[in-house]
């Protein structure tokens, strides 16, 4: 005998009888007493609701976790962002000290300056100070940091004043070893890149002999800069022009790209600046040269 679908009556006829059974159901469960109620309640609830209560916990703490990673990435963007921040204030401010205790070392009037760039193309070897004539500042004063050589003011304003780096083609400075016994003129051979850019040490004769690590400082003749401004380190031979003269690479001293805070002397600029750079601060650059940290 075949069997079809079922009559649709009779599925009708199902579901009345089961909605008539729950309507009982929660009849007589209202008349049951409280604590009847309490244990049928619990039994449910561990055996036939446990496994959707447990998701629905599940699902809760889930939530719950969520917003609190949520508040802890919110907490840590904010902590690196103050600790950056941070950084950047405790090296400008070691930066200045630097310069103050530079500074005390010497017996020229000084001013302290921010160094400011343009960013136009072809004008990187140049750079302004937020101080010009009316603060004193003259047409070639030296520019200096805590560890040499900046460069020179080339054109002195009522409020700012512009200045060359010792990366501009032009930049040339009567320089000699540290004891004395060697001269040459400093100057800047353009590379490729910007970044190929260096200083050396020409005009020094044949027979004299440089070694590495020694330090070049401003001679004082030719009246552009005073004595005993730090400028680089002898960094190996650049080349050597028969049997009469050598050239020297040079390891600078200063990156002007990384320069914000300088000192420009006003006034009458003394003939020897030695004192500035005492033998304690020379000694900590050449351990930080040999070291092979950029200073």
């Amino acid at each position: 005998m075949a069997y079809g679908p079922e009559p649709k009556h009779a599925e009708g006829r199902r579901q009345g009888l089961l909605a008539i059974s729950f309507l009982l159901l929660a009849l007589v469960t209202a008349y049951i007493p409280a604590a009847t109620q309490q244990s049928i309640a619990w039994s449910m609830r561990v055996t036939v609701l446990r496994p959707f209560i447990a998701t629905q916990q599940w699902m809760v703490a889930a939530k719950d976790n969520a917003a609190d990673v949520g508040v802890l990435r919110a907490q840590l963007d904010s902590l690196s962002a103050t600790v950056s921040s941070q950084a950047g204030l405790l090296d400008e401010n070691q930066t200045l000290r630097d310069l103050l205790d530079l500074a005390e070392r010497g017996e020229t009037s000084f001013r302290p300056a921010t160094v400011l760039r343009s960013g136009i193309p072809g004008s990187e070897s140049m750079f302004f100070l937020n101080l010009g004539s009316r603060d004193g500042i003259e047409n070639g004063a030296p520019v200096v940091d805590r560890h040499g050589l900046v460069g020179r003011i080339l054109e002195v304003r009522q409020e700012i004043s512009v200045g060359m780096d010792w990366t501009h083609p032009d930049f040339r400075a009567s320089a000699m070893l540290q004891d004395g016994g060697t001269y040459g003129i400093v100057e800047n051979r353009r590379g490729a890149f910007r970044e190929e850019d260096r200083l050396v040490l020409n005009g020094t004769a044949y027979y004299e002999t440089a070694p590495d690590n020694t330090l070049v400082l401003t001679s004082g003749l030719g009246g552009v800069f005073p004595r005993g401004i730090p400028i680089g380190r002898i960094a190996g031979i650049e080349e050597v022009q028969g049997q009469w003269r050598k050239a020297y690479r040079l390891q600078p001293m200063v990156e002007p790209g990384s320069v914000t805070h300088v000192i420009v002397f006003t006034g009458i600029v003394p003939n020897n600046l030695d004192r500035l750079w005492s033998a304690d601060s020379l000694r900590i650059l050449e351990k930080e040269v040999v070291e092979g940290r950029e200073p």
